[in-house]
């Protein structure tokens, strides 16, 4: 039971917007003392729950007749977190229908009959499929379009096509697997530690789910959890060693770690001083030495020049969906809006931070075209001083030929490596500055 309250506590804080999963997730398993199998439960069912979200609310809605008032969130989670034990962790029917009934009477005591009578209704029908009352649901299977928002399809699809929209779509149905970036030790070795293997770009994969702090290399620093796709800009850079590299909106810095352990002096900077806090501990986990930084990246200024900028702006992070299944439901298209001027302000100080000769990397985990290539786009328009480092395969070996976009950029989507487990969707865009 304290496994369901806590995953009650994660829902009603995502989907209020009090809280991103993550953040709520650690709170209430703090709040309930979660450790082992109680934590992974309350883990996987949240995160179910949120990832088959538009699938859940399509079963409850012909069995509520009508939806419940906006008030009752809170009932409204319990029936989900219910729905999801009956329809994908195939929770037995008495355990999913009468624990919930309990959860409902401890927490919307006036929901409680009515939490009784759904279930049962659906247990009793948790084997067929869902209906569908999207009217263009005919260009993609029914659950990946069920499980994401419109606004989010219909701006993937007007961007890359219907089947590219549905292959994102369905990718993020799946639970990812934990990656890996090695920054000391044998790549091979640390593979058969971790279970894991080693994948095409070079980084350790292991399938399933595991608490990071108690698998081997942790304490020791030997490696940096990661996915395959966010460790991928930071190799852009080519040899570092010895060169001044600056990392705006540095948190949780793993790429600074990248950068330092190849070498480079690296100053880290966030605004976030309780961000700051969690770089400067993975830092000395690590055993790797950056300057941290306090600052808001849009005024600070390096004393000097940097060799090279990495500008990880914030975003909307719909390319990170399948670790965050959160973010479907959280954002839309007006919290997108508020950020693009946020991003240039940013990218037109990170070019101010690169000296002449230097490099610049555009990085965001966003798959809308207007935080990433059009972002590029407007600022090569207004700055004669840089122009377009072409990025090739060759630079990356093991990513589809498709991840290099025609105007040499790069492009990752959660549906490539379908084989492998995916991978998340990041833009990047290597500019440099004429000497």
């Amino acid at each position: 039971m304290s496994a369901r309250r806590a995953a009650l506590q994660v829902l009603d804080a995502t989907l209020s917007g009090q809280a991103t999963l993550d953040r709520a997730f650690e709170r209430a398993v703090g709040g309930y003392r979660l450790l082992g199998p109680d934590r992974a439960f309350a883990r996987a069912l949240a995160a179910v729950t949120l990832r088959r979200l538009g699938e859940i609310d399509a079963r409850l809605k012909p069995i509520l007749k009508r939806p419940l008032p906006r008030k009752a969130l809170t009932a409204q989670n319990i029936l989900r977190l219910g729905a999801a034990q009956l329809l994908f962790l195939k929770t037995p029917a008495h355990a999913a229908v009468g624990e919930t009934t309990a959860l409902a009477t401890g927490h919307s005591a006036t929901y409680r009959g009515l939490t009784n009578a759904v279930l049962r209704r659906l247990s009793e029908s948790a084997s067929d499929e869902p209906a569908s009352d999207q009217s263009d649901a005919s260009d993609a299977p029914t659950a990946a379009r069920l499980n994401t928002p419109g606004w989010l399809w219909e701006s993937w699809r007007a961007a890359y096509g219907a089947e590219a929209a549905a292959a994102i779509a369905q990718a993020h149905m799946a639970e990812p697997p934990l990656d890996f970036t090695i920054l000391s030790g044998d790549t091979a070795t640390w593979a058969e530690r971790l279970e894991g293997a080693v994948l095409p770009t070079g980084g350790i994969r292991r399938q399933g789910s595991a608490r990071i702090t108690d698998l081997p290399g942790y304490a020791e620093g030997a490696w940096a959890p990661q996915d395959a796709a966010a460790a991928l800009p930071a190799r852009l850079f080519g040899d570092v060693r010895g060169k001044h590299l600056i990392d705006l909106c540095a948190a949780p810095g793993g790429k600074s770690a990248q950068l330092a352990a190849a070498g480079a002096r690296v100053t880290a900077v966030d605004h976030s001083a309780a961000r700051m806090i969690r770089v400067t501990e993975n830092m000395a986990r690590l055993r790797l030495t950056v300057n941290a930084v306090i600052a808001d990246g849009r005024t600070w200024r390096p004393d000097q020049p940097a060799d090279a900028v990495l500008l990880d702006a914030p975003c909307s992070a719909t390319g990170t969906i399948r670790r965050h299944p959160d973010v479907p439901w959280c954002k839309s298209a007006g919290s997108v809006r508020a950020l693009l001027p946020i991003q240039a302000s940013l990218l037109a100080a990170a070019a101010e931070m690169t000296r002449p000769g230097g490099t610049l990397l555009y990085v965001c985990c966003s798959l809308q075209p207007e935080e990433g290539p059009a972002q590029i786009k407007a600022f090569l328009a207004n700055r004669s001083d840089f122009a377009r480092a072409p990025i090739s395969g060759a630079e990356i070996p093991g990513l589809p030929p498709e991840a290099i976009t025609p105007a040499g950029d790069l492009r990752t989507f959660p549906s490539m490596w379908p084989d492998l487990g995916g991978m998340d969707g990041f833009y990047t865009a290597r500019l440099v500055r004429r000497a």
